[in-house]
């Protein structure tokens, strides 16, 4: 019974973890992000930079995110998801070569995510090779499904649809031109300074 108790306690009843890192709540993350209709708690701080290096089975490689002043949503969105482990195990279900690799849907077919959808900070990137932003859906910007460009892509400046752009591959590379359709990610560790 109190095993019940805990799980049920980790998310109140909109679907919200019961504190900022939502301890308790790590094997049930996705459940609580997808009955989740806004965007996290804030748990980071505009002063300090951003890191994360996101391990998978092909390496590793790190993100630098953008000032969190220019997308704050969404750099803390990927700071609190990645935190709190809702990335851990699942994969990389797009490839598309010279474009980009893409993951963060638990359902792994590129529908999934949580309930809420981010709001639109577009900024003027260009989006060389590198480049992370967040997955757009017909009904704007998407929640936790992420790509990051394997090729040049300024076209996205112009496409339909928004893509926040909020960070930059500072290493690895190497990593994500070896991904393939269904590799995974294990963890994603963040850093600050």
């Amino acid at each position: 019974m109190g095993l019940v108790l805990l799980a049920l306690a980790a998310c109140d009843s909109g679907g919200t973890p019961a504190t900022s890192f939502a301890p308790g709540c790590d094997n049930e993350i996705v459940t609580c992000m997808e009955n989740r209709t806004t965007p996290p708690p804030n748990v980071i701080d505009p002063s300090k930079k951003y890191t994360a290096t996101v391990h998978t089975s092909r390496g590793d490689f790190v993100i630098s995110f953008v000032d969190p002043k220019i997308a704050p949503q969404t750099v803390n969105n990927f700071v609190y998801l990645s935190q709190n482990h809702f990335y851990d195990g699942l994969t990389f279900h797009r490839v598309e070569p010279g474009f980009v690799v893409q993951g963060g849907d638990p359902l792994g077919n590129g529908t999934g995510g949580p309930a809420y959808k981010l709001p639109n900070e577009s900024n003027p990137s260009k989006w060389p090779r590198g480049t992370a932003g967040m997955a757009s859906s017909a009904a704007g910007v998407s929640g936790s499904q992420f790509f990051i460009t394997i090729g040049d892509a300024p076209f996205l400046d112009n496409a339909q649809g928004v893509y926040n752009h909020f960070g930059q591959v500072t290493s690895g590379m190497d990593v994500l031109d070896k991904i393939q359709k269904g590799d995974t990610m294990s963890s994603i560790d963040i850093t600050a300074s």
